[in-house]
């Protein structure tokens, strides 16, 4: 299948020199993928790391770097969301971050305003990557995607390996309970579920990206995990938390558990 040619273009937050020339640490490629029944466009974005180098997750954690994806340039394109793998936890210096080691395949579901038409994408993707250092790395990216596409393997197998939903694993109740701090909200989640291992971690998310979760204590007794975060504000004032944008995923044991939305505790 053909594959579009990026540029890259990098910058880097590290105050420790680089060992590797930066076109040997990351690659990413677009994957054209294929026009699906319901008219939307399955696509895919697929990192590739070196040995050692991980990127990150959708919530990348306190170690991590969020992935920026722009589109100001696309034609025929209403909008894009992505379906993201299952991801891993590392810890580095004191800090979690969650995310993938080596590569993955990232799939984009893409909305064109018609649907009968080459979907032209033009924008840039900005990724984190990390090995004992952390450095963003921005790639310009380029391609068209044709309605008469193909379904592409590696897409395929990045979307299998999604995360289970809440009915998939078994949760019975997920409750959250909000507690006034100083600068924000406490809040202490609950997930009942079986097969929990006691290892577990937890990512709390808020349907708000101007608010900032701290990274949660949890605990783990008689098929409950329990998270508690700090939630603070980015901006000035006060804040209203809609409990049905809570998003909490359980990771751990090769499984990931995504559960959103949570109820009065």
């Amino acid at each position: 299948m053909k594959k579009f040619a990026l540029t890259i273009l990098v910058s880097c937050l590290a105050t420790t020199a680089v060992s590797q020339n930066m076109d040997e640490i990351a690659d990413l490629e677009v994957l054209p993928g294929w026009r699906t029944a319901d008219g939307s466009h399955m696509a895919g974005l697929r990192i590739t790391l070196a040995p050692g180098w991980k990127t990150y997750w959708r919530a990348p954690g306190d170690g991590g770097i969020p992935m920026q994806f722009t589109l100001t340039g696309s034609e025929n394109l209403n909008g894009a969301e992505f379906r993201w793998p299952t991801p891993e936890v590392f810890y580095q210096s004191g800090l979690r971050s969650v995310g993938y080691t080596d590569g993955v395949v990232i799939p984009m579901v893409i909305s064109p305003n018609d649907r009968t038409d080459d979907i032209a994408v033009s924008g840039q993707v900005t990724i984190g990557v990390c090995e004992e250092i952390c450095v963003p790395m921005t790639f310009d990216v380029s391609a068209i995607l044709p309605p008469q596409g193909q379904r592409d393997g590696s897409i395929v197998a990045a979307l299998v390996d999604r995360p289970e939903t809440a009915r998939e694993a078994g949760v019975t109740a997920a409750t959250c309970r909000l507690v006034p701090s100083s600068d924000g909200f406490e809040i202490t989640t609950q997930v009942s579920m079986p097969g929990l291992r006691g290892n577990e971690e937890v990512v709390i998310e808020t349907a708000d990206p101007t608010v900032w979760v701290s990274e949660p204590d949890v605990s783990i007794s008689g098929g409950q995990v329990t998270a508690v975060s700090d939630l603070v504000p980015m901006g000035t004032g006060g804040f209203a938390l809609d409990r049905s944008g809570v998003r909490i995923t359980i990771l751990g044991n090769g499984r990931a558990i995504d559960v959103q939305g949570c109820t009065g505790g």
